[in-house]
């Protein structure tokens, strides 16, 4: 009887540290340092987004500026400078940045500027966007 005890724990113990090598999973470390990168990730996102929204709603005035075909530089600058005023999120650029040509007698708007970002501290991201009416 003592001697199938013995034997009987033995296998039992054996059994635990085998499955010990086998568990998967994701330590504390793990667990913490890709919460950082999320949290990193999730920050640089929520910043930049609002700068792209910004640039697409300049894309889109641009385009339909064109579309409506204004005849001189000053009505395009106008139309533009009235869209400022209700769609106030186009802060990064004005009216005068604006390069307007005519090509095949249809007009050609185009702009580009720079956006710096502060991720923190002295670290800054520096996006440059430039755009074109289609």
């Amino acid at each position: 009887m003592g001697l199938s005890k013995r034997v009987r724990t033995r296998s039992v113990a054996g059994q635990g540290t085998a499955a010990r090598r086998h568990q998967r999973g994701v330590s504390l470390i793990g667990l913490l340092f890709w919460g950082v990168v999320l949290a990193f990730g999730g920050v640089v996102v929520a910043r930049v987004l609002p700068t792209v929204m910004e640039f697409y709603t300049i894309q889109r005035v641009v385009d339909r500026i064109a579309a409506s075909n204004p005849s001189t530089v000053p009505a395009v600058r106008a139309d533009f400078e009235r869209a400022q005023q209700v769609e106030y999120s186009m802060t990064s650029i004005a009216a005068k940045d604006l390069v307007i040509t005519k090509e095949n007698d249809k007009l050609q708007i185009s702009f580009a500027y720079d956006k710096q970002i502060e991720l923190g501290g002295p670290v800054f991201l520096l996006i440059k966007y430039a755009g074109h009416s289609h």
